[in-house]
């Protein structure tokens, strides 16, 4: 019976313990941000919470007020962070306030962990009144009447010039605008007037290299071949919508033979004109004065012969 109680009261020591060691797990600390707030102010007030992950605590239920004469103005979500592998430390935010000047003691807040209640620490909270009010003074005084506040002439003067500038820039907008519509409807119509047929231009540019004779001058034969080719490549951008001058010679040709089918002669015209031209510009080819004149020759034969017929004269519709 000796031996049974001892026992038993072993037991009862180790259950003591277990339930000492799990209290003594689970801590709470109260922080408040400031010790100290002007009447009206808000200050933080956070409980941590620090326990095993595997516990669950219980906190108080607040609801508007933490004590007479501190309030409440919110309560924040708990926010849980892990400190080891079996801790973690929750967090309660609460923002609160009072509007009486005081400093108050608030109590251990109690948490409860089971069949066990922890506290927090105790805290105090200072409400002070920033101006000081005269209760002394209770004198009735009259109404004052209406006060007239002074002119501000520098505001009135700024609002008038901002108003000035604005409509300044308006007027100078709209005249820039109208000026640069006219300028740009004279260079339209210009360019309508000035606009001219493409074998007119061409035929031009042509005497110009005849007259010149720039294939006959030492070792411009490679500039006299890439001014003509170019008169044709416009010519032909011109008359048949072919951007040419980005194409190759063989490309203008594959191009061009479909719709030159009755113009044989125009077509090898420009095949000579083309094959020549590529031979001196790129395979460093040295021509014959006659080959030189032909590409010239060849060239007026090409414009003339696939001109529009409305543009022609009548003596070229003859001879065409």
């Amino acid at each position: 019976m000796g031996i049974l109680s001892k026992k038993t009261y072993g037991l009862l020591v180790a259950a003591l313990c277990a339930a000492m060691l799990s209290a003594q797990t689970v801590s709470i600390d109260a922080k408040i941000d400031t010790a100290a707030i002007w009447i009206g102010d808000q200050t933080n007030l956070t409980f941590e919470i620090a326990q095993p992950a595997d516990s669950t605590v219980i906190l108080p239920i607040w609801t508007d007020r933490l004590i007479d004469g501190i309030e409440i103005v919110e309560q924040n979500p708990l926010d849980t962070v892990s400190l080891t592998a079996d801790r973690i430390l929750v967090s309660k935010k609460l923002v609160i306030t009072s509007f009486e000047d005081s400093l108050y003691y608030v109590p251990a807040q109690p948490f409860v962990c089971g069949k066990d209640t922890v506290y927090s620490n105790a805290f105090t909270l200072n409400v002070i009144q920033p101006f000081v009010i005269d209760t002394a003074n209770h004198a009735i005084t009259d109404i004052k009447g209406t006060y007239a506040p002074p002119i501000y002439w520098w505001g009135i003067i700024r609002i008038v010039l901002l108003v000035l500038v604005i409509a300044g820039l308006a007027v100078l907008g709209y005249f820039l605008y109208k000026k640069y519509h006219r300028t740009k409807d004279e260079q339209e119509e210009a360019l309508i007037v000035i606009q001219r047929p493409p074998y007119e231009i061409a035929i031009e540019a042509l005497d110009k290299i005849k007259a010149e004779k720039i294939w006959q001058q030492h070792g411009r034969q490679k500039n006299y071949h890439t001014e003509l080719t170019d008169v044709v490549r416009n010519y032909i951008d011109g008359t048949f919508g072919i951007s040419s001058m980005e194409m190759t010679s063989m490309e203008i040709l594959m191009t061009l033979k479909p719709e030159m089918t009755n113009k044989k002669s125009e077509y090898e015209a420009l095949k000579q004109i083309l094959t020549l031209a590529d031979l001196v510009k790129f395979a460093k080819w040295t021509a014959m004065p006659d080959e030189n004149e032909q590409s010239l020759n060849n060239a007026y034969l090409f414009v003339r012969g696939t001109m529009p017929e409305e543009n022609k004269l009548p003596e070229e519709s003859k001879e065409a």
